[in-house]
């Protein structure tokens, strides 16, 4: 974990000038727009009340018994906010290296600056976003206890973002398809995660394939303390655990092995 070493310590050393790229990434998300920062949380909550509206007001549906709670639109919002905040993370992150090509190749600065960039930008949008959601479930169970480990399955989910966007970024250095083939896991993988329905409702024999998804223990964890107030599945910690593990190894072999050849790839 020599490299990871490395690699941390630069983002340390480097942490004023990170703060800089990311302000300026966030304001190039609204420069020339009359509505400005506004547009940044405009589309996550347009389509958060889209889901509500058509799932829980239009067509009325209800859970089974089984589930966190009767009502859809709530049990939806509360999965597919930090899905969101994930897929927006991971798509940002994957192709940061990709865009500061010239800038890499001509000054000497950390490559984990981009990524983490990307996913700090990302969050900079979404974390106002995901405080409002907790104010908002806060009174379901009169503030639980239990909704003392939410900073830590957050802390946790972005660290995971940080890992699996820098390896993503890498492999699209080394090969393109990996920015397209990644876009369509993205464009699915709502539906390969609890947030259109329970976990009660996949059948046992393929429920592992969920617990696959990276996303998975994080929604899981949401729904049961936004939900019900209850400590998350005793399965959260150890998946989100060994998500961070897995990738922490997978770049530091990547990290290890290619470094002398990002600038080629670039």
């Amino acid at each position: 974990m020599h490299s990871l070493r490395s690699e941390a310590a630069c983002l340390w050393r480097s942490r004023q000038l990170l703060w800089v790229l990311v302000r300026r990434e966030v304001a190039a998300r609204h420069t020339g727009t009359a509505a400005g920062a506004l547009w940044l949380y405009a589309q996550p909550l347009a389509t958060l009340a889209a889901y509500f509206v058509v799932f829980d007001m239009v067509l009325g549906m209800r859970l089974g018994p089984d589930a966190p709670t009767a009502r859809v639109g709530a049990f939806l919002v509360v999965g597919a906010l930090p899905w969101m905040a994930w897929s927006d993370a991971i798509q940002r992150s994957m192709g940061s290296l990709l865009e500061a090509g010239a800038l890499l190749q001509k000054n000497a600065l950390p490559p984990i600056l981009f990524p983490v960039r990307a996913v700090l930008a990302s969050q900079v949008v979404y974390a106002p976003l995901l405080v409002l959601l907790v104010l908002v479930y806060v009174p379901w169970h009169g503030g639980a206890p239990a909704l003392l480990l939410l900073p830590l399955v957050f802390a946790l989910m972005f660290v995971v973002m940080v890992l699996l966007g820098y390896v993503l970024a890498v492999l699209a250095l080394a090969l393109r398809d990996v920015v397209q083939l990644v876009g369509f896991a993205l464009s699915l993988g709502i539906y390969v995660t609890p947030i259109l329905f329970p976990l009660s409702m996949v059948p046992t024999q393929v429920r592992w394939l969920l617990w696959a998804n990276p996303v998975t223990p994080v929604v899981l964890a949401c729904q049961s303390l936004l939900l019900q107030g209850q400590a998350p599945p005793w399965q959260v910690w150890p998946a989100l655990l060994a998500w961070v593990l897995v990738l922490s190894g997978v770049l530091a072999v990547l990290v290890r092995r290619s470094r002398d050849q990002w600038v080629d790839w670039l």
